[in-house]
């Protein structure tokens, strides 16, 4: 049989022995349950020291645009300004409508093929679409400027990523 006790909570020790730490506690637990005696006991976790503030944050911190955000507001943008549907442009461009609208709103990476398309069905070219990206991007203030005035002038004629299609 057992030398378990009725009525008294079996202890199954997760760790051996040797591996347990004495504590104070033990002395007074062992005698009121001998198979509790060399249980340790949980301490809280230590606070924060006194010595190293806590580290405060100082709001959200500013996101780098997104490539496919930028190529949707793009593609919104044209498709609202020509007054068309998404199911027209679609149409046109040879892709799904809920697809369109995941490209429209940033939610997909799509291939420099399916931007053609949709380019194409909006009666732009590729380079048109990433062109207007790009100036797009420009246009936003850089994180951690403030309203774009941080910024150097243009060396360049591009103020800003240049990509050639």
């Amino acid at each position: 049989m057992s030398d378990h006790v009725p009525n008294e909570a079996r202890v199954i020790p997760l760790r051996p022995a040797a591996a347990r730490t004495p504590n104070t506690a033990g002395a007074a637990a062992s005698a009121r349950n001998p198979a509790t005696a060399d249980v340790p006991v949980r301490t809280p976790r230590e606070p924060w020291p006194l010595h190293a503030p806590r580290p405060v944050p100082a709001g959200p911190p500013a996101k780098e645009p997104l490539w496919r955000d930028l190529v949707g507001d793009v593609l919104r943008r044209e498709r609202l300004a020509q007054e068309r549907t998404l199911k027209d442009v679609a149409d046109a461009a040879r892709i799904s409508m809920p697809y369109l609208s995941e490209l429209e709103r940033g939610r997909k990476e799509a291939s420099s093929e399916v931007l053609a398309a949709a380019a194409r069905a909006l009666g732009l070219g590729l380079d048109d679409l990433l062109s207007l990206a790009q100036r797009e991007l420009t246009r936003r203030p850089a994180p951690g400027t403030v309203s774009g005035r941080g910024r150097s002038a243009p060396t360049s004629r591009h103020d800003g990523m240049c990509i050639a299609a």
